[in-house]
């Protein structure tokens, strides 16, 4: 199967699908030179999931604040919590695309609908954390 042909296989999988927490899912491929698969948690619209697949693995990324929202006086305190962070928050890390610090999840293309509906899960509650967590940082 196809990256592509796995993407649209996980948009209808995962469109309409219910979480652990009853909270449902909304999914829509965008397409682009890379297509993505845009999706959203019920009742946390404001951070959406995208999810892209390569040959190896699907990737999971919620994007969670601007560089320009953080506190300049803060910052290398922000950066040395997120590394911190890293290891003991579950099935997520942070990472920075551009001037975008993310929350980010990956799974192998192998992985089951079930497996991807507890890391699209676990992902959506971990940004949650991160941005009440996290507030301080910020502006």
């Amino acid at each position: 199967m196809t990256p592509q042909q796995k993407l649209q296989q996980l948009a209808v999988g995962l469109n309409g699908a219910l979480l652990d927490n009853g909270l449902s899912l909304a999914s829509e491929v965008l397409a682009g030179e890379v297509d993505v698969l845009l999706t959203t948690v019920e009742q946390r619209e404001e951070f959406p999931i995208y999810i892209t697949v390569d040959e190896s693995q699907i990737l999971c990324i919620t994007y969670l604040w601007t560089e320009a929202e953080v506190d300049p006086n803060k910052r290398i305190e922000l950066l040395d919590t997120l590394l911190s962070m890293n290891i003991p928050m579950p099935l997520s890390s942070f990472s920075k695309i551009g001037n975008q610090y993310v929350i980010f999840g990956a799974l192998s293309t192998n992985s089951s609908l079930e497996e991807i509906l507890e890391e699209l899960h676990v992902l959506s509650d971990n940004a949650l954390t991160a941005v009440e967590e996290l507030a301080e940082y910020r502006l």
